[in-house]
Order: structure tokens, then sequence, then C-alpha cells
């Protein structure tokens, strides 16, 4: 009481909830006469509050399409004397239109005279939603239209949308023609609403055919317009065309959905069994989606099927149809379909053929849907062999079944057969589709003629208009990349119209594949500046960039983005970034990477055990194996590869052994990769024998294999079988390659055969085209010192069309070492500091030159020099491995827990060889001391601390293996010749340069080396 009476009369109580319409109107009637009466009373006293309440009426007039209560507005406002603004006009207007006035609305835009596209489009709306009988709305709407199109007022999508409706309601196709052309002057005619207005049009008018032509280019189709056009068909009676567009609209990546089927069970005769084959697909989709309500005991088993396949329980769904055929239900061709469908996702051959036999029982294998499905199914489970068969006895063919093997070919290697396919495709009048093309372009990109296979291809995609689908467009991208000719790929690329993620990857990825990495993180860099967010596959693509350029911090950017769009857990992320920190060797970030995988699958445990073998740390590469091996993950044959190669590197024998067991295990004994990892690996860990037992029962013709066995014979010194190995090759028709060369001439260098290098190196060029590589030259150089020709190597390094390497050099001044020359070792010795000047070797072999000269001045200045330059001697160390422990000395080493021991064997095993006869060769000893002093520094060589230890710690029938960084000495390789022969033991010693084995005191060298 005390509020009201202190605010007087002017107090309102403002409402909490909407007011009645008719309630406001007289409140907005009240309100205009106390304005005029009175000036100290104001309601509502500014425009735009008032504004808002008409609009509020003209909403409420237009939700109850209350005529009575639009007008009494739109008298309030004249009866005010306030002119309507042209926002009130608009919604005027549009009331009229909704309340069934057309007359009253077109009586007030004719009085409108500030008109917008807003007016406009509410007059033609009017004319379009009217329902009068008495006025024919299609002329007066276009007449509207006309007037328009005169004003100046550009036109809109909104604009468009009901003198469409006009054009349907007038029946006229001549004004669908007219504005169909006026949308594509003003650019509206790829407008997803404009053209799916058109395409519903001219299907309504039985223009079909005008309809498709708009359908296939439109950018962006859904649901609504597939059913239209499939609604067109069916009524037209074209029901094969129909039934073709069921199955593009089903792999176009939409769902159809109820009204599709329905609209396709209009079909009341397919004349073809191609058609037939489609409806049966068309029945099997309404099973999945439960449409059919069909009341048959088949039908509810086929859902029970079809919701197990689509809930992933594959083998539920086959535990379900071993029920159905027990419970003597009569399966249907959708029965097959789901079931098939299942075991193909499930991999497993020998259920798929009992399915297979069921149905052959049943009869309705013949069912083109139903063969379609298993070779699906053969070619998910490998066996082409089964779904060519399955093919080949097929009475028809779809393009679903020509699809199918010619992708199946392509995915397993057999891309000549993929083409052939594809031709006899086009031989049969069949017209391929966008999945065809890309699957025969796919087998274009491995096959050696495939760049004129793939432009012919291209033609004919570009003839049948296919080249428009971004699928094919993609494919096309990617296999002029593969082929190397990026000018082509490069072109399409800049005249794809839309380039979607697809077309950049395969851009990217063709890039990185021909050498080209920097430009792929260019076009990376394109997509960042355009704003677009890069998909997964983008980033494992830039990631790989970054390995190849070995850009740590390009990579570490890389990886920085992938957090930030937190595509960094996406697992082929993951191993690309992976890979590239172990390319750019930082293997701590690499772990990091590898832990934080969530769960890591094969590719990313072999990537890891690879990272660490190519860094050296082999030890942990094979840590990283059994870890894998607890988690669960099983190896494939490249991780096996890699873990052979890993001990190879260890000169592991017995855990190379182990893994060559494990391969056994894993069926993994003839992959061409591991077999090559194997022998490579029994050859470098001194076993030739057992490397030369597993390359006979591997029949296999691959130059990769046939180079890992001659090289492992020729690091042995076994010259005579590297070169029948050779001759073999040539008999068998296996063309070697550069590696072989290299084994051939490194067998003749052990073993001092020098015509016989000669002979082979010149028919490198002239039997095999091959050109002779530096490595080549290396190898004959070495043949030629080692063979005391020393004046010969040289003159042919000056003559040779390469700038010479130290390694040759190195290998030059090694055979003027042995060989005493001591001017030419000097000559040797300077250009090869000329080019590494910090090579340490340079400096010993050329003081080793001077002390077997007796030059002790010269030996003294080469030492000098390099303390002076301050170049460290690399020290001279052997290993022995003992129950997979690795033992290194060092020449007087007593750093061992069994010194002891080892120097009492030493002084032993030298008693009882020089009873046999062994003198120690004191011209090995180059210092300048007494006699005696020298034979007892010789006693105690790495090599013969190593051997000492291998004969106190292994069973006395074992073979001792023993590993030198350097070359043995002669000392020591004439005393290891008389241990072998007085302990009745094989030795097998691997120095820097080859092999050496010891038996009954003869070396396989034949003390060539």
């Amino acid at each position: 009481m005390h509020l009201q009476a202190n605010f007087g009369a002017t107090f309102v109580s403002l409402p909490t909830k909407t007011p009645n319409p008719h309630a406001l109107l007289l409140r907005l009637r009240f309100s205009s006469l106390s304005n005029r009466t009175s000036h100290h009373i104001n309601f509502s006293s500014s425009s735009s509050s008032s504004s808002s309440q008409c609009f509020s009426i003209l909403r409420a007039a237009i939700s109850k399409t209350d005529l009575l209560l639009g007008k009494s507005a739109h008298a309030h406002m004249i009866t005010c004397g306030r002119n309507p603004d042209r926002f009130l006009t608009n919604n005027l207007i549009n009331m009229y239109a909704k309340c069934r006035s057309v007359a009253s609305a077109r009586h007030l835009f004719d009085r409108t005279i500030d008109r917008d596209l807003v007016t406009w489009n509410s007059i033609l709306a009017a004319y379009a939603h009217s329902t009068d009988p008495q006025i024919d709305n299609a002329q007066e709407g276009f007449g509207i239209f006309r007037l328009l199109r005169g004003s100046g007022v550009l036109t809109s999508r909104l604009t468009l949308a009901p003198v469409l409706k006009l054009c349907l309601l007038s029946g006229y196709v001549w004004a669908s023609e007219a504005v169909h052309g006026y949308t594509i002057k003003i650019g509206l005619d790829l407008d997803v609403f404009v053209s799916g207005a058109l395409v519903n049009i001219y299907a309504k008018f039985r223009r079909i055919m005008e309809a498709r032509a708009l359908f296939d280019g439109m950018p962006d189709r859904d649901v609504v317009l597939w059913n239209v056009m499939l609604k067109a068909y069916v009524e037209m009676g074209l029901y094969k065309e129909a039934l073709f567009l069921f199955s593009a609209f089903h792999h176009s990546g939409l769902h159809p959905d109820e009204i599709s089927v329905r609209v396709l069970n209009g079909i009341n005769n397919v004349s073809s069994d191609e058609g037939n084959s489609l409806i049966e697909q068309v029945k099997a989709y309404a099973t999945k989606l439960s449409l059919n309500h069909e009341d048959s005991e088949v039908f509810f088993w086929n859902k029970t099927l079809s919701e197990y396949l689509q809930a992933g329980e594959n083998w539920t769904a086959v535990e379900c149809f071993i029920n159905m055929i027990r419970a003597k239900v009569e399966c249907d061709t959708v029965t097959f379909l789901v079931i098939l469908s299942a075991i193909a996702d499930a991999n497993n051959l020998e259920l798929g053929q009992q399915v297979h036999g069921v149905a052959v029982k049943l009869g309705v294998d013949s069912a083109v849907s139903v063969a379609n499905s298993l070779i699906n199914m053969y070619s998910k489970a490998g066996s082409i062999c089964f779904a060519r068969k399955v093919f080949n006895s097929m009475k028809e063919l779809d393009l679903i079944s020509w699809n199918s093997m010619i992708s199946s070919c392509a995915q397993r290697s057999l891309e000549e057969e993929s083409v052939k396919l594809y031709i006899d495709l086009l031989r049969d009048g069949l017209r391929p589709d966008q999945f065809t093309i890309a699957s025969v372009l796919r087998a274009c990109s491995s096959l050696k003629e495939g760049l004129y296979l793939c432009k012919q291809v291209h033609v004919h995609a570009a003839k049948t208009g296919i080249i428009t689908d971004s699928f094919v467009y993609t494919a096309l991208i990617d296999v002029y990349c593969r082929s190397g000719n990026m000018e082509d790929a490069e072109f399409l690329f800049e005249n794809k119209g839309e380039i979607d993620f697809a077309s950049w990857n395969a851009m990217m990825f063709g890039y990185v594949m021909n050498n080209e990495s920097q430009k792929a993180l260019e076009l990376f860099s394109l997509i960042h500046e355009t704003g677009e967010k890069a998909d997964p596959i983008t980033l494992a693509t830039a990631a790989k960039a970054c390995c190849c350029l070995v850009g740590l911090e390009q990579g570490k950017q890389i990886h920085a983005y992938a957090i930030k769009t937190r595509f960094d857990i996406d697992l082929c992320v993951s191993s690309g970034i992976l890979d590239m920190y172990i390319k750019c060797g930082d293997m701590e970030s690499a772990h990091v990477v590898f832990t934080q995988i969530p769960v890591p699958d094969d590719i990313a445990w072999t990537t890891m055990i690879s990272g660490c073998v190519e860094n050296g740390d082999e030890d942990r590469a094979l840590s990283m194996y059994h870890q894998m091996r607890l988690s669960g993950v099983q190896p494939d044959e490249y991780t096996f590869a890699t873990l052979v190669k890993a001990t190879s590197c260890l000169t592991a024998l017995e855990q190379g052994r182990q893994v060559h067991a494990n391969v056994i295990k894993s069926d993994y004994t003839v992959d061409p990769f591991v077999g090559t990892s194997l022998i490579d690996m029994y050859a470098k860990c001194g076993n030739i024998g057992d490397a030369y037992l597993l390359f006979q029962r591997m029949n296999i013709r691959n130059i990769a294999l046939w180079n890992a066995m001659l090289v492992g014979l020729a690091q042995h010194g076994n010259a005579k079988e590297a070169l029948n190995l050779f001759e073999t090759m040539e008999s068998n028709g296996i063309e070697p390659d550069k590696v072989t060369f290299i084994g051939v001439l490194s067998a003749c260098s052990h073993s001092g055969l020098i015509s016989e290098a000669y002979k082979y190196f010149d028919s490198m060029r002239k039997n095999y085209g091959i050109k002779p590589e530096i490595e080549h030259y290396s190898c004959l150089v070495d043949v030629l010192g080692r063979a005391g020709h020393v004046q010969e190597a040289e003159k042919l390094i000056v003559s040779m069309p390469f700038e010479a390497s130290a390694s040759m050099y190195r290998a030059l001044l090694g055979a003027c070492r042995i060989q005493g020359n001591t001017d030419t070792g000097k000559r040797v010795a300077e250009q090869l500091l000329a080019l590494e000047p910090s090579d340490s070797a340079a400096y010993v072999l050329l003081s080793n030159i001077y002390a077997a000269a007796n030059q002790w001045d010269g030996v003294t200045d080469a030492r000098k020099t390099m303390e002076r330059k301050k170049v460290k001697k690399d020290p001279g160390f052997s290993w022995i491995d003992v129950k997979n422990r690795v033992h290194l000395f060092v020449v007087n080493d007593r750093d061992h827990p069994q010194t002891d021991l080892i120097y009492d064997k030493v002084e032993d095993v030298i008693k009882r060889i020089r009873e046999e006869g062994y003198v120690p060769d004191t011209d090995f000893m180059l210092l300048d001391v007494e006699e005696e002093e020298k034979e007892r520094a010789l006693y105690y060589h790495s090599e013969k601390l190593a051997i000492a230890y291998g004969l106190i710690s292994t069973p006395p029938s074992s073979t001792i293996r023993v590993i030198k960084n350097l070359r043995v000495c002669g000392d020591c390789h004439s005393a290891i010749k008389y241990i072998s022969k007085v302990y009745q033991r094989e030795i097998v010693l691997r120095d820097a340069n080859r092999f050496h084995r010891f038996r009954d005191g003869i070396c396989t060298c034949g003390d060539y080396w």
C-alpha cells in the first residue's frame, strides 16, 4: 500500500509471463491514447519498444493464423498515425500471406514505396503458398518476379525458393527452364538448395534426363534428393536405373533410409537377372535396417544375424547361423549375404568354405549377390584362387563382381591380372564406375608399363566423365606420383576444382616418394595457412617428409601440431613421429613417444626395435623384443629381419639362433627378407656352414638372398665357392647386380686372383650393362695391393673416373705396409691425410711401415705429429661371447675378474705351442726394445687373451669365436694355427678385413690376408 501510494497513478505491474496478444493490443491502444491526452504519464514512449510489441502481436497472429488479430494490429498502427517502418511492413505482408489473405498482402505491397529484397521475397512467398482458387497465383507471382528483375534489386536463393515452387505449381516446363537459366546467369546453379529444387521440378515433370544431369553435377546431395531421383525412376517404370542408382546411393557414403526402400518396393518386375540381383541387395539392406516387416521365420533370423554383424560380433553371428541350420530354417540369399560378410571380417577361410558348401547345397550360390559375397570373402582371406573360381563359374556378372576381382588382384600384387580383367569388363560392354577406375589405376602404378596404361585409363575416365569423381581424381594423382611423373601429378592437383584432403595427402606422399620432401612440407604449411585442420594421414606424411630430410626441428614442430590437434594419440601419427625421431637419431624422444602410445601394434614395436639397431643400441633392440612378446603382440617378418640384423651386429651367434628358432615357430622361414637376414647373420657370426645349409634349403630366386651368401663366402675367404656360386646364378638365369660384383671382386681380393678380378670387372659393363662404381674400383685396388702390385693399384686410382676415397687409400697404405714399400706408403699416406687429417689409421700404418724398415726416426716423427694434431689411435681390442655375455680384452688387459686364470692359461698355451714348433715373430713388435721383451709383449695381445678365456670357459668340443676390431697381426695368426692343432679346437677369428677359420693348424685364408 505504501509503495502504491508513493508511485501513485504511474505504477504499472510488469507481467512475469508473456501477455495475451489481445490484452497487449488493448494496452497499446491505451498507451497511444495516454500519449495524446497526457504528457506526464508515458507507458511506452520509444518507437522501438512499440515496434517490438507490434511485432509480437503479428507473430502471434501468424502462429494462430488469426487474420482478425493481424488486421487489428495493422489498424492500430494506422489510427496512431504511425507509418510502419520497412521491418513492420515486411512482417505485415508475411502475416497476410500466412493468414491466407494474399489480396491484402498485395495491396500493402503495391502501396509500399521503399521495398527491399525481403519485401519482394515476402510477396513471392505469399503467392507460392496461396490456396485461393480465385487468384492465378503462378501468373501473379511470375509478374512480381519480372518486376523484381527490372527493379535492380539483387536476388538470392531465398527469392528463388518461392519462384521455383510457383514453377512447379504452374505445370509449365518452360518456366522452370527459364528460371534455371536465370540461376546459371547469377551463379546460383550450384547452390544445393536451388539445384535440389530444380531436380525435384524436373523429376515431377518427368524430365528425367535433365533431372539426372543436374543431380550428377551437384557437389552435395542429401538423402532426400537421392530419394527424389529414386522415386522419379520408379514412377516412370525405369526400374533398372532406379536399382543402379540405389547401388550408387549405398556407395556414396550416405545411408538409404526407410523411404528409399519403400520407394523401391514399388518395383513390380525386372526382366534381367542383373536387376533381380540388385533387388536382392535392396532386400538385404532393408533387413539390416529392419525395414522388411515380413512375418516369416527367416526374416527374424536374418535380422538377428544383421544385428550381430553391425555390432562387430562376428563369431556370435556364426553361432547364430549354425543354430539356424540346426533349427532347419530355410536360409535365403539375405542369410548368406550377412553370414559371408561376418566371415570376411573374421578372416577365416576354412569356415568360409564350409558356408560356401551350404550355399551350393541349397542352390543359392548361383545368385549374383551371394557369388559376389563369396568373392569378397575369399579375397579378404587371401585366397584369390578360390575367388577366381567363383568368378569364372558365375553365369552372369554385374559391376560389383568385376570390381571385387579387379580390386582383389590389385591388392594381392597380381597387377597384370587386374588390368586384363579391366579390359575384359570393357569388352563385355559394362561401364566402369569410380571404384573400377581407382582399382585398375592402383594396379597400373606397380607395372613397368604402368605410366602408359595409366594414361589410357585417364583418357577413358575423361571420356566417360568419371574423372570428375574425387576418388578417381585422387587415384590419378597417386598413380602419376608413383610412376615418378610429378609434372602430370602437379597439373592434376593444381587444376582440381575443389581440393580435398585425399588429394593433398596423395600429392604430399608423392613428393616424399620422389625425394622432394621439402615440397611436401611446403604443401603442409599451405594447408595450415588456409585454416584447414590437417587429418592424421597428412600429419603422418609430414612426419615422413621430416624423416627423409633428417629435419629434427621441423619434425618437432609437426609433433607439437599433432599434440595441439590431439592427433598424437592416433597410432598412424604417433608411429610416423616415432620413426621421425629415430631417423633423426633422437632416441630419447623416440622412447618417450613410444611409451605414450596407448596400445602399440606390431608396426610401432618393429619401428622402435629397428630404431635401436639403426642407432647402434642392439642390446636394447633385443630387450624391446622380449617386452613385445610379453605384451602379446606377435612379431612379423620385418620384426624378425630387424632382430636378426641386431644379433649379426653384435655377432651374438647364440642369440641369433634363438631368434631363428622363433622364426621357425612363427613360420617365417620361407620369407626371402627373413632368410636373407639369417644367412647374413650366420656368415657375420663366423658360421658360414650353417649359412650355406640354410641357403640350400631356401629355393628362392631372390638376388638379395644370393648376394648375402656370395658376400658371406667372400668374407670367409672361400673364393672358389663364391665364384662357383656366381656361375650357378648365371646358369639359373638370375641376373647379378652391383652388390653381386662387390662380393665377386672381394672373393678375388681375399685369394689373390688378379686375372679373375679383371675378367669379372670388365664383364660388369660388357655382359650386364652395369657401370662400375667407386666400390668396385676399391675392390680392384685391394686385389692389386694385396697381391703386391702396389704401383699398378696406384695407377688405377689415378685413371679411374672418380675421386679416390679415404678407404681406398687406406687399403693401399695397408698393402704398402705388408709389402714394405716405404716410398709409395709415404705418398699414399699424404693423400689419405689430405682427405682425412684426423685419420689415426694413416699415422699408425705409416709408423708401422717405418718400424718395419727400422726407420725409428720416422716412427717418432709420425707419433709426434699425432700428438701435435691431437689425433688418438683407435685401441685394438678383441671380444668373445660366452653364454650370451660379451668379454672384452685389450693388450696386457688385467681388468677381467678371472685375470689370473687367463694369464696362467696364456703361459700354458705358449709353452705347449712352443713345444709344437711355434716361434714368436718379433717383426710384428714394432718397438725399439730387446728381443726377449718383444716376445713377452706378443704373448698378451688381445686375441690371445680372448682365446685363452675361451679355452677355460667353453666345452672342449665347441668352436671358439673371437672378434677383433683391427687386422690380426702375423704373430697372433701363426700362434692361433698352433693352438687349433694342439688343443684340437676350431677357432674362428673375425678381424677388420675378413674371417679366419683355424682347424688342425691350418687357416682358411691360406696365410693370405
